[in-house]
């Protein structure tokens, strides 16, 4: 069917639209990068900068070079890794275990669940829970409250629920138990689930800031994002630092801002490369064909 005139203004009005909003949103983020390889100088002699007239990579070199900034990665990447690790682990137990009907007690446990999600102890009960347990000032404080996450393990409740019954049984019938199943079963056949909600916890770990503000007070222990909020508070320091201000004047010649700029850009792109790996699992249709007839 042929389109009219009006229907391909309309269509063509919107994908313009579409493409001025995509562009107004890329922008902030290639203003970033921009500015953290412009030269020493260029930045803070011009009120915008589209492009530099120099490239200069001293913003990274200093950066790279600060063994803050490192060790806040290290701290970042392991939250990162080994939290969604437990998180998923945890997640995806619970919700298989609340999807089972044979599970004596699970309208319980599921209500429970439920309760979490629309009740919320608050900071001061966290704090007094963490401290008591014995996790302030360590990593664990920031993975164990998120192990169990009750809105995505309630989203996953219903992605197992349409797994067929069917494939378990015959899992039983060939002598697998409840782990096997488990595990060589219904985490195969949840790869686009368990990719989804993974992205979403390691976003979460990656860019954790008030929980840590709160159970962490070693200098050493800080992560990415806590050392970015210090640099933005501290403008007139490179990382945070009462003594990386001569230093970075006296030696590097960098401004504080396009250092800033370079901490930002080095803090969101490991995230960024996350995504690629992960997109083909989003649309994989992994349940086709596993039961016939």
């Amino acid at each position: 069917m042929r389109e009219s005139f009006g229907e391909r203004l309309f269509s063509n009005l919107n994908a313009l639209a579409l493409v001025l909003i995509g562009l107004v949103s890329i922008f902030p983020f290639y203003y970033v990068v921009i500015v953290s390889f412009s030269a020493p100088g260029e930045y803070s002699s011009s009120e915008l900068t589209l492009f530099p007239q120099s490239w200069s990579f001293a913003a990274y070199e200093y950066i790279l070079s600060t063994d803050t900034f490192i060790r806040s990665i290290g701290v970042s990447a392991y939250l990162a890794v080994v939290g969604t690790a437990l998180s998923l682990m945890v997640s995806a137990a619970f919700a298989y275990m609340i999807s089972r009907k044979r599970l004596f007690g699970r309208k319980v446990l599921t209500f429970a669940l439920l309760i979490t999600i629309l009740f919320s102890p608050g900071i001061i009960p966290n704090y007094l829970v963490i401290k008591e347990l014995g996790l302030m000032n360590s990593l664990w404080s920031i993975i164990l409250p998120g192990l169990l996450s009750g809105w995505n393990a309630l989203l996953l409740k219903t992605f197992f629920d349409g797994i067929p019954e069917s494939l378990e049984e015959s899992a039983y019938i060939d002598g697998a138990n409840d782990l096997r199943i488990f595990f060589q079963i219904i985490l195969p056949l949840s790869l686009p689930a368990l990719a989804a909600f993974g992205l979403f916890f390691a976003v979460g770990y990656w860019n954790t800031f008030f929980n840590a503000i709160l159970y962490l007070t070693d200098p050493d222990k800080r992560p990415l994002q806590v050392l970015l909020q210090g640099m933005l508070v501290k403008s007139e320091t490179g990382i945070a630092d009462p003594t990386a201000a001569a230093q970075l004047s006296s030696e590097h010649q960098v401004p504080a801002d396009t250092i800033k700029m370079a901490a930002v850009v080095i803090a969101t792109v490991p995230i960024l490369l996350v995504y690629p790996f992960l997109q083909k699992h989003f649309a994989k249709g992994v349940m086709l064909g596993s039961v016939k007839g």
